[in-house]
């Protein structure tokens, strides 16, 4: 595994990347545009550190000082054998950093962009090696959250895949593999479906916006951090499984399915949603919610073994 990895973008969720690839023992070159970029990545870290050594994902031996910043992106790329780019989600942008990073990176490096939706085929529109690059999508923040996504494009082989794939593991990541290329990728559609839906519900005056996320938070959520939607009905349908809960109950999902709502983020949606979410919050801070959501993480993470 090679000890020098590449982080082209180093904001939230660039910085979170660097901090626990450093905690995993890497090397890490960074890059940012912002002028302020070096002092967020490294109080971002320092930061982090605490809660990756709470979960036991500091490996001996690593250490936060192993960050070097760069004022260039195909800079910061020379010698990294993996690259995670989690610049800006702008396809435009994207596909200039990708020929930056695709011209300096070694011929063998993979090349991952973090991108929540867009499609790797579209971004590396200027690479001279597409076949190396992939999404190496993860979820925030990705020194807490185990997920990454892995989505190859049209021009990518089945070798880079793997190695991304491969590679994410063996750090204590659970990638998994997004066969098609599609906006959002996978876990961001299945969250907007749901959000869709709760959307729904506010606007029809069903339930408030705290009490929408109430439902999810104290009921099916929490089965949710240890089984996906199939397994979890799997086991409602007791020991006759998946296909008992398909006889019995499959005819009520369906027509449930058939009501669900298809709102749209027009200004009125969107200022109902807003002020529900700010009652929701009730005066708290971000920072507050922040540490709130990484303690309660934590918890959760120790329970489930994750990572």
């Amino acid at each position: 595994m090679t000890k020098r990895i590449s982080v082209i973008g180093s904001g939230t969720i660039g910085a979170s990347w660097a901090a626990y690839f450093l905690a995993r023992g890497f090397e890490v070159a960074a890059y940012d545009p912002a002028p302020n970029g070096e002092d967020f990545a490294r109080r971002f870290i320092d930061n982090a550190w605490p809660t990756l050594e709470k979960l036991k994902a500091v490996q001996p031996g690593a250490d936060r000082k192993r960050l070097s910043f760069f004022k260039d992106p195909a800079a910061a790329s020379k010698g990294a054998a993996f690259v995670q780019e989690s610049g800006p989600e702008r396809e435009d942008l994207k596909i200039e950093l990708f020929a930056a990073i695709d011209g300096a990176a070694p011929a063998e490096s993979v090349i991952a962009s973090s991108s929540s939706g867009l499609l790797i085929s579209r971004v590396t529109a200027k690479c001279k090696h597409p076949e190396r690059c992939v999404i190496g999508h993860p979820f925030n923040p990705p020194h807490l959250i185990p997920l990454v996504e892995v989505v190859g494009g049209g021009k990518t082989s089945p070798d880079a895949v793997t190695k991304a794939m491969n590679f994410y593991r063996e750090i204590g990541k659970h990638p998994i593999h997004i066969k098609k290329e599609v906006r959002g990728h996978a876990a961001n559609r299945l969250q907007a479906a749901l959000w869709r839906e709760a959307i729904h519900l506010v606007t029809e005056g069903v339930v408030s916006v705290a009490d929408a996320d109430a439902a999810i938070a104290y009921g099916p959520g929490l089965r949710w951090a240890l089984m996906g939607p199939h397994l979890t009905f799997h086991m409602a349908g007791g020991d006759g499984g998946m296909k008992h809960f398909m006889d019995h109950l499959g005819p009520a999902l369906q027509s449930w399915m058939d009501e669900l709502g298809t709102p749209r983020l027009d200004p009125k949606t969107q200022e109902a949603i807003i002020d529900g979410v700010t009652e929701e919050v009730a005066g708290r801070s971000m920072d507050d919610l922040r540490r709130w959501r990484d303690r309660k993480l934590i918890e959760i993470l120790r329970v489930s073994g994750e990572p």
